[in-house]
């Protein structure tokens, strides 16, 4: 058994509700067709994040903010259910809580559209009442849900206290991601299309996963995790040390969390003060974990299914 970190892991980023549509093909335009089944759960990546880390044990308090219409309480509950502390998660009076509309086709492929509501309006005199979810902890994770100069704050100050930060950097802005978080973030964990946004090198192997992170270290990134899926997980140091670890095998039906799960188990293990090659193995099992099953926050494995993948396998960290 992995031992569980002291403190709490830190998650600042958005709260959604989701709204989920499962069809055999996606439609094109101009298209009406009907859905095979249609539900509604708890997304957001701040939120599937710090439900994903409860799910594997971990103490964890999020950090964000939310409206005060019907959809809050629906996140709240599920949230409240998930072991998550939500004591630096706020209330935007008259706001709307962030939602999004997402479609799975059967090879579970999905597309999103976000509306991000109450974590959007987040303001810069906002940010000393969300770092205050860093007191505590060793390890806090960010992603691009919530305005970028927020981000960007967070982070600065996380640094100021000599925290583990690890930013996900999607969805990429339309300006491209700021560079200072280039230099903030002590890890950044883009997928294939947010690498090729950032780099212009689209990855799909260790070599040219290694020709993209040589980039982002240029830009002054530290550690680079490059999620390629089912093609498996590159990670390099600027100082040169680097691994690939391969892909599990798994049958996927729905990858829409499957991002934010890796983050979790990797956070976890970097917590625990695992070595990166067994963090980044561990957050691969997760991610991959997630891809079986539907949903986003609800996708999450518990600890016992993740060492169990990594038992059947390979060596368990």
């Amino acid at each position: 058994m992995i031992p569980l970190p002291t403190g709490h892991i830190a998650v600042i980023g958005s709260i959604n509700v989701d709204f989920v549509c499962r069809v055999h093909r996606f439609p094109h335009a101009g298209e009406t067709m009907h859905v095979r089944s249609a539900t509604t759960g708890l997304g957001g990546k701040g939120a599937n994040q710090a439900v994903a880390l409860a799910r594997l044990g971990s103490v964890v308090e999020l950090a964000g903010q939310m409206g005060d219409d019907p959809l809050a309480q629906v996140a709240r509950t599920a949230m409240t259910d998930a072991g998550v502390g939500l004591r630096f998660v706020h209330t935007e009076t008259g706001g709307e809580t962030g939602r999004a509309f997402i479609t799975v086709n059967d090879a579970g492929e999905n597309q999103i559209l976000v509306h991000g509501g109450a974590n959007m309006t987040l303001r810069p005199d906002d940010v000393p009442a969300l770092a205050r979810v860093f007191d505590g902890a060793r390890v806090v994770m960010m992603q691009m849900e919530i305005p970028p100069d927020i981000v960007v704050r967070l982070c600065d100050q996380a640094r100021t206290q000599d925290m583990t930060i690890i930013v996900d950097p999607a969805p990429v802005p339309p300006d491209g991601l700021p560079d200072a978080l280039f230099t903030l973030a002590t890890i950044l964990t883009p997928n294939e299309t947010e690498t090729q946004a950032l780099t212009g090198i689209l990855p799909t192997d260790a070599t040219t996963a290694r020709a993209a992170a040589a980039i982002l270290h240029r830009r002054g990134v530290e550690c680079a995790i490059i999620k390629m899926g089912a093609r498996g997980v590159f990670h390099s140091r600027r100082d040169g040390t680097d691994g690939f670890v391969p892909p599990f095998a798994v049958t996927a039906v729905d990858s829409v969390a499957a991002g934010d799960c890796f983050g979790a188990g990797l956070a976890r293990m970097l917590a625990c003060g695992a070595p990166m090659e067994q963090a980044v193995r561990y957050a691969a099992a997760c991610g991959a974990l997630a891809t079986t099953r539907p949903g986003a926050a609800d996708a999450a494995p518990t600890a016992e299914e993740v060492e169990a993948l990594l038992d059947r396998q390979g060596p368990r960290p």
